[in-house]
């Protein structure tokens, strides 16, 4: 399991009192990526994912070939951003990656889908951020507004129904559905290299 990140932000912040949990580095950057993505990527029609691709990696995005970051999409900051070949991050979805969020290939995340690797120490009194990175298996996928939690790890393969929450160890080739998420049976289909 991967360790949470505890961001402080700048000495002496607390965001519980409203204190930056990023340092303005941070912040600046999140804030031109914004006005990037928003003046020349939002609009973009579908086949204009070479255009998207770009601008990601520009901003530090580490983008396999032929993956896909819809135009409606929010990535959050795009050095925290890893996607294998073929991987798409369909339209609306909330990409929140606070910690590295990894997207292996010909992973499918759908519409409206929230992948959010942040969180808050509920037992700390300044109730600090914590940050911890998600991976999504090759050739698993996210299913309409489907939400997957900080630390999340869905194997290859897997299927996270729609609107199904999903945090923990997700284990390869099955179906999840339901909040929490529950494993209901395996998923029959493999991709024929895996025969």
């Amino acid at each position: 399991m991967t360790e949470p990140i505890l961001l402080h932000g700048s000495k002496g912040s607390m965001p519980r009192d409203g204190g930056p949990s990023f340092s303005l580095r941070n912040r600046v950057v999140r804030l031109v990526w914004g006005i990037t993505w928003l003046v020349f990527a939002s609009w973009t029609p579908r086949p204009l994912c070479p255009w998207r691709r770009f601008l990601l990696r520009s901003f530090g995005a580490s983008l396999g070939p032929g993956a896909d970051v819809r135009g409606s999409a929010r990535v959050w900051l795009p050095s925290n951003l890893v996607m294998g070949a073929g991987a798409v991050i369909g339209p609306n979805v909330n990409c929140y990656n606070q910690a590295l969020i990894t997207i292996e290939e010909r992973a499918l995340i759908s519409q409206g889908a929230h992948l959010c690797s942040g969180t808050h120490d509920i037992e700390d009194e300044h109730f600090q951020l914590v940050a911890v990175p998600i991976r999504i298996g090759a050739h698993a996928w996210i299913a309409a507004e489907a939400f997957v939690g900080p630390g999340a790890v869905v194997g290859a393969g897997a299927v996270v129904g729609a609107r199904a929450v999903a945090f923990g160890h997700l284990e390869p080739w099955a179906v999840f559905v339901g909040n929490p998420a529950k494993r209901i049976r395996d998923r029959g289909w493999r991709p024929r290299s895996l025969d």
